[in-house]
């Protein structure tokens, strides 16, 4: 089935950055949606940011907009988040998730069918 791994985390200092990437494999069509995940601890998982795989449209978080990108690498089936301006509050274990329903793209982390393991993003103050 899909399989998913994330990678790029680490430890950075406010206003820094980090690009992180998710390889994806498995998929059986081309409609599907990648979307990002964060979870801080002894907080509920939040929706970052998610792109269409058919089309290339993208969907990002208020509190992240203007400062991370998503993007696509069709022929790797790799997709990437580019995080600027980084703060203490992005701190959270980030994951990319498979939405292979895909009738649309969206956060809603309910739609969203396989996960990957997450990789640890630190932003110190």
């Amino acid at each position: 089935e899909v399989h998913l791994v994330e990678s790029g985390g680490g430890l950075v200092q406010a206003g820094g950055s980090l690009r992180l990437s998710c390889e994806a494999s498995g998929f059986t069509q081309d409609d599907y949606v990648i979307g990002w995940f964060r979870q801080a601890p002894g907080k509920e998982r939040e929706g970052v940011s998610c792109i269409s795989a058919s089309d290339g449209g993208t969907f990002y978080a208020e509190s992240v907009k203007g400062r991370f990108t998503i993007s696509r690498d069709r022929s790797k089936h790799t997709v990437h988040l580019q995080m600027n301006s980084l703060k203490p509050d992005d701190t959270a274990v980030y994951y990319c998730a498979a939405d292979v329903t895909a009738e649309d793209y969206d956060l809603y982390a309910n739609d969203y069918d396989y996960w990957g393991q997450g990789t640890q993003v630190t932003v110190a103050s």
